[in-house]
């Protein structure tokens, strides 16, 4: 495939603007077109190691869950591990594609295969994603009437106000006389502008409707999940079942207050890799998830929550292999698409 056909395909596979505004995610190197793709590799992280690989397994592209381009270069060259991915990509010409935060909020991503080491559940994202172009500008519509005495200076004065769309004017019968109902959608900004002007004037402003524009939600979609499991099962089974999907020897576990290991888990909330903002607050038997800081630990624990840690890129790599059978399908078998053999967690247990 031509690598501007396969991004367009990978963008629609998962789109971009579900990713975390502070994320960075898409295509981040593209060799000189035109490029064909042949082969892409998989991977959680895009090591030194890994992009070897990629050399010697001839990939045309990588698709590295992690962007391993985040904060900006100021510079390429040999001296970093990070500007030496870059030269190395572009010198044998492999493209690199970062999905990140996207895969984690939608509905086959990752957060959803996580959920699979819960065994049987039903489950909801903790921060549900809002349609991202719905409305496709402006927070608020303001509505009102005027006559033609004033319909005129307002609309001058309106129009100079930056931030304003969707100007519409309609005719408009009120209380028997002829006006004209005017309507406008408006940035946060703009609307107290809009206000002030038209509080200035006693005959427009009680005619005056804000509405706030709100974007649906996009079903099964966000960040994190809350698992219900069909049937409670003990702490000690949940944790054994987490080894299992995820196939680790251990995982690091904190008892709620007031909890053992023989506890019931109804309700468990995860998020992959670092879980500690997305799942904070959230009303759960349970918390799983790669990492968390010492004190959002603290405060589960105080809570009578129990969390289980397995390592940030642990609760993320096994996603690969569904991954690459998705996308092999989705793709209709295309290109060849192989997962990473050199990618792994850069801790380990002594």
């Amino acid at each position: 495939m031509n690598l501007r056909e396969l991004v367009s395909a990978l963008n629609d596979f998962a789109s971009p603007s579900l990713a975390e505004s502070w994320d960075n995610v898409g295509l981040l190197v593209e060799p000189s077109p035109p490029h064909t793709v042949n082969t892409l590799l998989l991977t959680n992280d895009l090591t030194e190691e890994v992009m070897e690989e990629a050399v010697q397994k001839k990939a045309d592209l990588v698709l590295s869950y992690h962007p391993p381009i985040f904060t900006p270069l100021k510079r390429v060259t040999w001296k970093t591990w990070k500007e030496r991915l870059v030269v190395r990509a572009l010198e044998n010409r492999i493209g690199i594609y970062s999905p990140h935060t996207a895969y984690d909020a939608v509905p086959h991503g990752v957060n959803n295969w996580l959920t699979k080491g819960l065994g049987a559940c039903t489950s909801v994202p903790l921060h549900p994603s809002t349609a991202p172009s719905s409305p496709a500008e402006g927070t608020h519509r303001v509505e009102f009437c005027a006559d033609a005495e004033h319909l005129d200076a307002v609309l001058s004065k309106i129009k100079g106000i930056p931030e304003i769309s969707c100007l519409t004017t309609l005719p408009a019968r009120v209380e028997g006389e002829e006006q004209t109902r005017v309507s406008l959608t408006c940035s946060q900004k703009a609307l107290l502008e809009v206000v002030t002007l038209l509080s200035q004037n006693s005959l427009l402003y009680p005619k005056t409707e804000i509405l706030l524009l709100q974007k649906p939600l996009l079903p099964h979609t966000g960040m994190g999940r809350l698992c219900t499991l069909s049937e409670p099962l003990s702490l000690s089974d949940i944790i054994q079942r987490v080894k299992a999907h995820l196939q680790l020897p251990h995982v690091r576990v904190a008892l709620g207050a007031g909890r053992t290991l023989e506890s019931p888990v109804k309700k468990a909330a995860l998020c992959a890799g670092s879980g500690g903002s997305v799942l904070k607050g959230t009303e759960a038997d349970l918390y799983l998830t790669g990492e968390m800081s010492h004190h959002d630990v603290l405060d589960a624990v105080a809570n009578g929550i129990s969390v289980i840690l397995c390592e940030h890129s642990n609760t993320e790599r096994g996603f690969l292999s569904e991954l690459r059978d998705a996308l092999a399908t989705y793709l209709q078998n295309k290109i060849n698409i192989i997962v990473s053999e050199k990618d792994r967690d850069p801790l380990q247990v002594a």
